[in-house]
């Protein structure tokens, strides 16, 4: 399997099918619906079988009822042909043996901190975190080297800003869902702040001020 060259995130998601996959934070992810925990482990070896065949390997995770799979490429930090090939192939397996899409439960969520020395409070994070340095080119970004945490990064403040809070979360959702989403925060009480940025991401809050962004790869440098 071929194919080093970093694409953008409009073109693999209309080279995958769109029954299936969603681009989300570089990254090309599926969620799969199974009958019972034997039927998703099954489906789970003959993507790991297909992965070896291709030397190009997702991560998988197998719950009862569910499997995800999430690929991308590491040694561009970003998606590939290559991912695009093991999209089609694991589409097809899935076709195979009759599984089915969940869609919206394909989401990742990042945390947001607001600094104004990010060199100074960095390692305050990193250290209590035990948690890496982000691969790639995102200079601030630290992540769970077991691959279960969500990601932090830091955001630059230009001034202290006493009455909004400083940590707020980043939920990416497929850019079909997004609207659904915000909607659906506004009510259940929520308060859009800006819509500014959208589609890349809309600012919401909880009724006592507390922020959250819903976020897709659209209107963005990689989109």
């Amino acid at each position: 399997m071929g194919g080093s060259e970093k694409l953008p995130h409009s073109v693999v998601t209309d080279a995958v099918d769109a029954r299936h996959w969603r681009v989300l934070l570089g990254r090309l992810r599926a969620t799969f619906r199974a009958d019972d925990f034997a039927q998703g482990a099954a489906f789970v070896a003959r993507v790991a079988e297909a992965a070896d065949a291709a030397n190009h390997h997702p991560d998988v995770l197998l719950r009862w009822g569910q499997v995800t799979v999430t690929t991308s490429s590491h040694d561009v930090n970003g998606l590939t042909q290559r991912d695009v090939d093991l999209a089609a192939t694991v589409t097809a397996l899935a076709d195979e043996v009759g599984l089915t899409a969940d869609v919206p439960r394909s989401e990742l969520l990042e945390v947001a901190v607001d600094a104004l020395d990010i060199p100074a409070v960095r390692p305050f994070w990193k250290a209590v975190l035990a948690y890496e340095d982000q691969p790639g080119d995102d200079e601030n970004g630290l992540v769970d080297p077991a691959g279960e945490g969500p990601a932090f990064w830091f955001q630059q403040m230009d001034e202290p800003r006493p009455q909004r809070n400083r940590i707020h979360l980043d939920v990416t959702v497929p850019h079909d869902q997004a609207q659904a989403r915000v909607d659906a925060a506004v009510a259940a009480g929520g308060r859009l702040l800006s819509d500014t940025r959208a589609p890349a991401f809309w600012v919401l809050a909880d009724p006592e001020g507390n922020e959250a962004c819903v976020c897709t790869w659209q209107a963005r440098s990689s989109s």
